[in-house]
């Protein structure tokens, strides 16, 4: 069998290639996308809750110390 008459028993390998890595970079990109995006949002609600403690925190060194006023005959 000479070598031109592959190309009518096995496909292109070439483009099949091609088009499997084109559809893996895709994939890999909207994965990477979703990725960051989820970061993100996590990033977002860790900031918020760390802002919300902190006003918590302020507002709780404000208070009367209640417990103090107990120790302080001891």
């Amino acid at each position: 069998m000479l070598p031109h008459e592959f190309n009518q028993i096995i496909p292109n390998l070439p483009q099949q290639a091609d088009v499997l890595e084109s559809y893996q970079l895709t994939r890999d990109f909207y994965r990477e996308v979703q990725y960051r995006q989820e970061l993100d949002d996590y990033c977002q609600w860790y900031y918020e809750a760390a802002r919300q403690h902190r006003e918590e925190l302020d507002k709780m060194r404000r208070d009367i110390n209640i417990f103090g006023w107990f120790r302080r005959g001891g």
